[in-house]
């Protein structure tokens, strides 16, 4: 840790900073589905547009994660971050005074920009406020905050919305953003990555490839998969990512290094986050309309009601982040993911139309507690496998790479839900419920084989994979 960052004030004010930043990027995913209703009433709009509310922000969001690293990494992280924050404050306020439909798409739109560049910065600048000797405790700590942030935005955006008013889903940002910034200005230090130029090509290569997936991950379920611009977003966004893995490999600075991919921990991490992001969002996303829409609760109440779920991580994953820091992560994540696959499967085994919530809550608490063990060790295992100069941008590919999984599993799982069920009545909606609860619970169970890939910690304390203060010459060699 530099002399610089010690003086801007050190670990607790970086953790404060890049949580409260990392809640509001997360939350805004998930914060307005809920209040759909309550926008078409107010502003109009035919369902396509008010879907577009929710993919607007999903879209940009995702597409820029890797762009907004590198950034960071370029031009300084700080720097960046309060460019990030800047904008997506002043976002908030246009989406929050959006006179009509078309514009509140267009604020979430620009939202979605300022996330991009916000997010994956949060990590590093958090990395390196942080001693490595506690880095499992505040990665726990933003880990749960992130998490809760993830599986609270039904709850918070109903819940203004039902008593307030859903305008107050952004201007909810606006007094958090405008306080970051002093602070973020004042108290975090100035870091950068490499020092290379920005790889244009590699960037149009990535940005376009994942616009094209992301984009037709979104509007499959709405569009139909067979839609012109649904097929040609997923084909071309293929294409393009497989343009930039190509490129990559024979870049002389490229903007996301494949050699890193060789490194288990770096590979095995990643495909275990996706593929948690993919069970977990679309999980939520029926979970939280199944409590409203079969059981007959209130937004407020739905929300109370997932709190074992979705209020664990604020209790568990310290604790998670101390152990892998005495354990290693991975048998944290591993075992995380697990017990979140097993509280999957035991909501699939137990929803019906009048369950009761004695019945529902254990398969609460197991996922809450799996949830919670997955998101502390997680960003340990995602920043302690590449060099401290390259933190950025595998923040920014980690980052990716969940938001690629949650489109996805937002889409699979309302393809599996259309095509058993529907929401005619209660027993159609759970028919279609059941089979993707189904479908979510095996799918993080793949995550949790995923991130058995990874190397063990060596007995001696020292994690296999920690390569941050290697030499570029010695890098593949731990890669293996």
């Amino acid at each position: 840790m530099s002399s610089q960052t010690a003086q801007r004030g050190g670990a607790a004010w970086a953790l404060v900073i890049t949580s409260v930043a990392g809640f509001m990027a997360a939350l805004d995913n998930l914060v307005v589905t809920t209040a759909l209703p309550s926008i078409r009433k107010d502003l109009g709009g035919a369902l396509d547009d008010l879907e577009w509310t929710v993919s607007a922000y999903t879209l940009t969001f995702a597409v820029l994660l890797m762009f907004g690293a590198a950034l960071g990494d370029r031009f300084g992280r700080r720097r960046l971050f309060l460019a990030g924050i800047t904008v997506f404050t002043g976002a908030s306020a246009a989406a929050a005074l959006a006179p009509g439909i078309d514009s509140l798409i267009a604020a979430r739109a620009v939202q979605g920009v300022g996330a991009a560049v916000m997010m994956p910065l949060t990590l590093t600048l958090l990395t390196a406020a942080v001693p490595v000797a506690k880095r499992g405790m505040a990665y726990g700590i933003w880990g749960a905050v992130n998490g809760l942030a993830v599986a609270s935005g039904p709850l918070i955006g109903g819940s203004l919305t039902e008593h307030i008013s859903w305008q107050w889903i952004f201007w909810l940002n606006v007094p958090l953003g405008l306080a970051l910034l002093p602070l973020a200005r004042l108290r975090l230090a100035e870091s950068y990555g490499t020092g290379a130029p920005l790889d244009v090509p590699g960037t149009l290569l990535a940005s376009g490839g994942l616009f094209g997936i992301v984009y037709g991950l979104v509007r499959g379920p709405a569009d139909g998969w067979t839609a012109s611009l649904v097929l040609t977003g997923l084909f071309a966004g293929g294409a393009l990512l497989a343009g930039f893995v190509v490129y990559s490999t024979r870049a002389k600075n490229p903007m996301l290094p494949m050699r890193l991919f060789r490194s288990r921990a770096f590979s095995g991490i990643n495909a275990a986050s996706m593929l948690m992001f993919l069970g977990m969002f679309g999980s939520i996303f029926l979970l939280s309309q199944y409590m409203q829409g079969v059981l007959g609760y209130s937004p407020t109440e739905a929300g109370l009601r997932m709190l074992p779920w979705t209020g664990m991580p604020m209790l568990v994953a310290p604790v998670a982040g101390i152990l892998s820091d005495r354990i290693g992560g991975r048998p944290v994540v591993a075992t995380g993911l697990f017990l979140q696959a097993a509280g999957l499967a035991y909501m699939a085994s137990v929803v019906t139309v009048d369950v009761s919530y004695a019945a529902q809550l254990p398969g609460l608490i197991i996922s809450g507690v799996g949830m919670a063990l997955f998101f502390a060790p997680a960003a340990n295992l995602v920043m302690s496998s590449v060099r401290a100069s390259e933190q950025g941008i595998a923040s920014g590919a980690n980052n990716a790479l969940r938001e690629v999984g949650g489109a996805l599993g937002i889409a699979v799982m309302a393809s599996i839900f259309s095509a058993q069920g529907g929401y005619e009545t209660g027993r159609t909606f759970v028919d279609g419920l059941r089979p993707a609860l189904v479908t979510g619970a095996a799918v993080v169970a793949l995550a949790g084989l995923a991130a058995l890939t990874i190397p063990a910690r060596k007995r001696g304390g020292a994690a296999v994979s920690t390569v941050e203060q290697l030499p570029e010459r010695s890098l593949e060699t731990a890669a293996r």
